[in-house]
This record gives C-alpha cells, structure tokens and sequence, in this order.
C-alpha cells in the first residue's frame, strides 16, 4: 500500500467526498473524530458505512479515523465500517501498543462477523496525542502484524500540555514538538512500519508545505496527510523519488551487483557502501 498522500474527508460530509476521491491521494481517511460534530456523528458513521458499500473500483486506499477509546464510541464505529472494501482504520490518541492489541481483538471479532478474512484491516496510528503516549512509543515494537504506519499530530498534544502555541513566528515547530516528530520517526523505523508526517494546517500556504515536505523526506518520512485537496498534488511530488535520485539509485545497485562481495565502491565519484545501497534499494522500491 503506497500512502504518499492521506487526504482527510469529513465523515458527514459528501459533497467533500466527491471531491476527494478525485484527488489523486493515495488514501481518504474518512474522519468519524474530530472534523465531525459530536450530534452528527450517527450521520457519519451510516454516511461511511454506505460508502464503503460501493463496488466501484477505487484507486485509493479506503481508511476510516474511528472515535478514540475513551470516547465509548469506538466500537460503534467498527460494527458499522469493517466490512469488504475498509482497507484500514486510523487510531486517534493512542497511549500505546497496548491500544493496539485491543482494536486488533475488535477487528478480529468484527471481520469475523462481516466474513472477511482475519487481518484483513490494517491499523495505522496517531501516536503522540497525548502526553502518556510519548512515553510509549517504544512499545509499538516488536510490530502488531495488522500495524501499517505510525503518524503524530500536535494539536491534540498541544491541547494536552496546555501549550499557548506550537509554532516559532516563522512556521516552524517549537522545540517539544520537534522532539515529538522525531520520535514518531525513529518509533515507525524501530517497528518497520512506514512513517507518515502529520498535517500542514494552512492549506492554502502551497510554498510552505513543499518546503515543510521536502524537510520531511529528507529526514525519513515516507508521507504525509492533507487536510485539502488542494495539498494532494504537492505531497505526492515532494514525496516521490526524482528521475535523477532514480538513476543515482540504479547505479549503486548495479554497481554493486557487479561486483559481488565488495563492501565499497565508487560511484558518481563518491565512495559508497552498505548503507547507500540499502538506501539506494529503498529508493527503488518506492517507485
């Protein structure tokens, strides 16, 4: 499942629906939380439920962001959405790995019921929403087989700590949350499961988010979720390796290929080894 871009979509929401599904996003993470009132969330659960009801071919990844657990509507969510067609649900405010192996005990329960076959929904998670979480992140390896990505967010953090702002006057994160995003990163590395970045508020600041991306995949993040569709396009492209990164990649394959047995070798007239060329197969692999 390649998720480069995760387009949010109100839940209650159809005419953002038609919008999104033409997007070119990877996956609609379809919202039952935080972007739905809380006296419209029947609507949108019965509004997803019938969605996913659809045969029609899709070429993005059906997700659904359930209600948290400690909302008492989780389990709600899950016997109206798991069903043929739900690829993956996202876990808001996780606290741990903990977490995890309860919704996949739900999940097992609720395929079972809809005759789907067992594993079939993958988790991804919002790991860093609140402060006890942070101290979990560890937890989330040896990996839940049904773990697909880890992902943070700051505003429920924010929230949480009592934090008047998380952002220095020219954009970039504030030092506790310069901490978070680094290690949501090393926690989806430690567990090999994809690190995606959290959202760019400002939908309309198209430069900042390319710069902000572009920041992103250099350190690590494989993708990211939009909170507009106007975002999709330029996630996709931050994120996607260049013809020229390519053809780098492709010659330190072969490179080594050619040579087997040798821990180093020249390239582009820089020494290369071992670590480049995992990179280098990372790379390929991605495309």
């Amino acid at each position: 499942m390649r998720l480069r871009s995760l387009l949010f979509v109100p839940g209650d929401s159809e005419r953002k629906f038609i919008r999104a599904k033409t997007s070119g996003a990877g996956a609609l993470i379809l919202d039952l939380e935080d972007s739905v009132a809380p006296t419209q969330k029947p609507v949108a659960r019965n509004h997803v439920a019938k969605l996913l009801d659809d045969p029609s071919a899709r070429d993005w990844a059906f997700f659904v962001r359930v209600n948290a657990l400690d909302t008492g509507l989780a389990l709600d969510d899950l016997a109206a959405v798991v069903k043929p067609g739900l690829n993956a649900i996202m876990i808001p405010k996780a606290n741990g790995a903990e977490d995890l192996q309860l919704f996949g005990h739900y999940l097992d329960a609720f395929e079972t019921k809809a005759g789907i076959p067992l594993g079939s929904v993958k988790m991804a998670v919002v790991a860093t929403e609140t402060a006890k979480a942070m101290f979990a992140l560890h937890t989330y390896a040896p990996v839940h087989p049904r773990l697909l990505a880890l992902s943070w967010g700051a505003e429920d953090l924010s929230a949480a700590l009592g934090a008047t702002d998380n952002k220095e006057p020219d954009g970039a994160w504030t030092f506790p949350y310069q901490v978070v995003r680094a290690q949501c990163l090393f926690a989806a590395s430690a567990a090999d499961v994809m690190p995606i970045d959290t959202i760019h508020a400002d939908f309309r600041d198209l430069d900042g988010l390319e710069r902000d991306c572009r920041r992103s995949r250099r350190d690590g993040f494989l993708g990211r979720m939009a909170i507009h569709p106007d975002q999709v396009a330029t996630i996709n492209r931050c994120y996607a390796p260049s013809e020229s990164e390519i053809a780098h990649a492709r010659r330190i394959v072969d490179a080594f290929a050619a040579n087997p047995g040798v821990g180093t070798i020249g390239v582009d007239g820089k020494m290369v080894d071992i670590p480049h060329l995992k990179a280098a197969q990372k790379t390929l692999a991605s495309i």
